[in-house]
């Protein structure tokens, strides 16, 4: 727990300072395919880089934009400065800093701070999952019918990943009750985790942007799989997570919509 209380320090001044950004004007460059960098994402992940690495030094850091450093140890940081750059470049409230902590293969601190969604979402493995003090607990949704439903559409997928977006979409369209796009997928697992959506779908789902807020989801009693059915590894592409009762349903729909 004091680990906890350290990192989640750090990822608020995170927060904080893209909150203080987000008004003013943002240099953006471009990145992969139709995605961008901010001034601002840079800055966040200096200000958790430099405090998760004074609290463990021993630690490894995979990082969004720096990528991976330290030496290849049993403990690492799993950072998304700006989850949702998009969004924040453009003024939308839909944004966070994520960070997950390692530990020989296994997730044991996670956290998500959404500041402008207010969403804040906390794990520590075997203690507590919590989203704004709550204990995590997903929907009780039984039918896809019934469901709201968050897909990944985002600026970095090639042709043939938007196109096999589109056919999911357009089979949830038909079938769910209502189909999201918001594109921060800390933020959308964890509105998950917390009831307020019934499940998430990507395709191309990296691992800096979901390590921590699978496992809200999973503590909350949902379910984290690919588009095969097999349980989720933080490396996993696909990820589809859900309040698991309509879990079934959504990968038979996912996979007749992919002809898979």
């Amino acid at each position: 727990m004091l680990l906890l209380r350290g990192a989640e320090a750090v990822v608020a001044e995170a927060a904080a300072k893209l909150v203080g950004m987000q008004s003013g004007a943002l240099r953006a460059e471009r990145k992969d395919l139709l995605d961008i960098v901010t001034e601002a994402d840079l800055a966040a992940e200096e200000i958790v880089v430099t405090g998760l690495m004074k609290l463990t030094p021993e630690a490894a850091i995979l990082a969004e934009e720096r990528g991976a450093s330290g030496s290849e140890n049993r403990a690492r940081w799993i950072i998304d400065p700006l989850d949702g750059t998009i969004n924040y470049a453009r003024g939308l409230p839909w944004f966070s800093v994520t960070v997950a902590y390692e530990v020989n293969g296994e997730v044991r601190l996670g956290i998500v701070n959404a500041p402008k969604a207010d969403v804040n979402a906390r794990y520590v493995r075997g203690q507590l999952a919590t989203i704004d003090g709550r204990a995590a607990r997903v929907t009780e949704t039984r039918s896809l019918s019934d469901a709201v439903i968050s897909v990944t559409l985002t600026s970095h997928f090639s042709r043939e990943d938007v196109r096999r977006t589109a056919k999911i979409l357009e089979r949830l369209g038909s079938v769910a009750r209502g189909v999201r796009v918001v594109v921060s997928g800390g933020l959308e697992m964890s509105l998950v985790a917390s009831g307020r959506l019934d499940a998430f779908v990507s395709i191309k789902a990296d691992i800096v942007s979901h390590a921590a807020a699978m496992q809200f989801v999973r503590a909350g009693g949902g379910r984290v799989s690919t588009l095969s059915g097999r349980d989720c590894g933080i490396d996993d592409l696909e990820k589809v997570a859900s309040n698991g009762l309509i879990h079934d349903e959504l990968l038979t729909h996912l996979r007749e919509a992919l002809g898979e």
